[in-house]
């Protein structure tokens, strides 16, 4: 089965996260702080119930969670824990009925942290942030029943061997819950499927193949033998191959091919695509206008 992805937010429909800065914490004492982020995180958990009653209801089989559903909470002035929270209990709840809600309706949810979460940096605190962000996310995998927190490589800074290299080290820093749900995927700046390929077979973590970013940096694998190593890599854990789609805003042809398009061009979608067993998440502007758009034109 073919499952299409929607990520993290709506163009149209009336589902709307909530969130706020540390700006605007900071001029409350810390009771009137977590009051405000328990009603912020309460508000959007139960907007995740609505995103994954919408998807289900229109055949959607996937659901990327924005990364910041509980806004500020790992900001070194105003960071919190959920049972710090006036209303942790109802947000608990919340959250076992979405766990339940997206495994009896076959619904996969993944996060992909932000860009500025980089295990391959040489500065030692880029590393410990990226890491206690992580681990932030393990919590809201944990609590949402999330299989998947994706990040990217990083840069190269100079070294593009050194850089992996330390990726791999500070991967062991990282909780177990937080490893059995890492995932690689490569950029369109520096890291290609055939560099993250072997990271992913020696970390024993799987590789999100996306393929915009390869038709931006290729390398020596073909498309097809990155989807196809890429299904090995997944299918060796027993899971299903998560990839990422999005077409060029202005043009393959373009000075600037890597910008995402609000809609998927349908030549965009590889054909050998069709009929695995995979999720592909698409990365559009349009949001849930151009899963629904695609959904048409492959006839799914």
């Amino acid at each position: 089965m073919l499952r299409l992805g929607l990520c993290c937010i709506f163009k149209n429909e009336p589902i709307k996260f909530r969130q706020t800065t540390a700006k605007t914490l900071k001029q409350f004492d810390r009771a009137e702080q977590v009051h405000l982020l328990s009603e912020l995180c309460l508000h959007n958990v139960q907007t995740i119930q609505l995103a994954l009653r919408y998807v289900n209801d229109h055949n959607i089989g996937a659901f990327r969670i924005l990364s910041p559903l509980f806004p500020r909470y790992t900001h070194p002035e105003v960071a919190y824990k959920i049972d710090e929270l006036p209303q942790q209990g109802e947000i608990v709840e919340v959250c076992a009925a979405i766990r339940k809600f997206s495994r009896q309706n076959d619904i996969r949810l993944s996060l992909h942290p932000d860009q500025f979460n980089v295990l391959s940096s040489p500065r030692i605190e880029v590393v410990k942030n990226t890491i206690r962000e992580l681990e932030y996310q393990g919590v809201l995998a944990d609590m949402l029943g999330a299989e998947v927190i994706n990040i990217h490589a990083g840069g190269q800074y100079g070294n593009k061997k050194e850089a992996l290299k330390r990726l791999k080290e500070n991967f062991k820093h990282l909780s177990r819950g937080v490893k059995a749900k890492l995932t690689l995927e490569n950029d369109d700046v520096s890291y290609g499927p055939q560099d993250l390929l072997p990271v992913c077979s020696d970390l024993s973590i799987p590789f999100v193949y996306d393929i915009h970013h390869h038709r931006c940096l290729p390398d020596e694998l073909s498309e097809e033998e990155a989807t196809q190593q890429s299904i090995a890599l997944w299918q060796s854990f027993g899971r299903e191959p998560y990839f990422h789609l999005s077409s060029p805003k202005f043009g393959w042809h373009s000075k600037k091919p890597k910008p995402h398009a609000d809609y998927i061009n349908p030549i965009d979608f590889p054909s050998f695509w069709l009929g695995l067993d995979i999720s592909v998440d698409i990365e559009a502007k349009a949001k849930e206008l151009a899963v629904l758009q695609l959904q048409r034109d492959l006839d799914l």
